[in-house]
């Protein structure tokens, strides 16, 4: 790393839009890596929390049942975006560049 700031230009880009700052501010491959895993993160959130939230009411509609396993949908896909994103966190403070699994092979900002 070049920049001192690119550890926290890298943790920034984990937190929603704020990967606009590491991929503005950070000039290093460093920060565009993190700046790339956060915006797939970010996108990946969007796409699965509208998939959740249409399932979940799809099976609104079936009694008792489907609002378990609709709640249950919802929760395991906040939970894994939130382990993911404590993930790529810590990659970014202990100055690694590490792609986070699953959606860490995907390049958006090159």
């Amino acid at each position: 790393m070049e920049d001192s700031n690119d550890k926290v230009y890298g943790i920034l880009s984990y937190f929603g839009f704020l990967w606009l700052i590491g991929l503005l501010a950070g000039k290093t491959e460093f920060a565009k890596f993190h700046a790339n895993q956060g915006l797939v993160l970010f996108i990946a959130e969007i796409v699965l929390g509208i998939v959740a939230g249409v399932l979940s009411a799809i099976l609104f509609f079936v009694p008792v049942v489907g609002g378990i396993i609709g709640g249950l949908v919802s929760a395991v896909v906040g939970i894994g975006s939130l382990v993911l994103m404590i993930m790529g966190i810590i990659n970014a403070a202990q100055g690694q560049m590490k792609p986070l699994p699953v959606i860490g092979g995907i390049r958006i900002i090159k």
